[in-house]
């Protein structure tokens, strides 16, 4: 009975979700979670709870996961040359993208203008400011990488379509 409930809750945060937002096949939205119009996702993508706000776009690939409470922010306060302090009334906006394969942790802070390269891994807490590459596992604020997956063993599994 219980995993007929979650099976429920899914399916409706699926449904309510992501309606209007260009998305691939089995996606599946496991708690409250909120995109943009400006939102494009790829196939097979896991959402625990994601908030993205603003007017930038954010492109995720295939085979997404997330934990609990992921922020992804692509508007930002125009404080630099702008006509009054701290910040004047304008804004602008960065587009933020998410390769294949990417397993964000839990209360992930994403600012716009930064790339996620393909298999990243990004720890739980951390804060993407920057470009992230491809196969790195990254943490910590800023987000840095601290190590890579292994190249070989990510290939062949990518080629045996072994995708969770």
């Amino acid at each position: 009975m219980r995993e007929f409930i979650k099976l429920l809750i899914s399916k409706f945060f699926t449904l309510y979700s992501l309606r209007g937002i260009a998305h691939g096949n089995r996606c599946r939205v496991n708690f409250y979670s909120q995109f943009t119009s400006a939102t494009q996702i790829g196939s097979n993508c896991h959402f625990n709870g994601i908030r993205i706000s603003g007017e930038g776009n954010v492109v995720i690939g295939n085979n997404f996961h997330s934990g609990k409470n992921i922020r992804i922010l692509t508007t930002f306060h125009n404080y630099d040359g702008g006509e009054a302090l701290p910040y004047d009334n304008t804004s602008y906006s960065r587009e933020v993208r998410i390769g294949d394969n990417v397993w964000i942790g839990e209360a992930v802070i994403i600012l716009g203008g930064v790339t996620i390269g393909e298999g990243v891994v990004i720890q739980a807490g951390s804060v993407v400011c920057k470009d992230i590459p491809a196969l790195a596992i990254a943490g910590g604020h800023p987000a840095i990488p601290f190590k890579y997956r292994d190249k070989e063993h990510y290939k062949s599994l990518k080629e045996a379509e072994c995708f969770f």
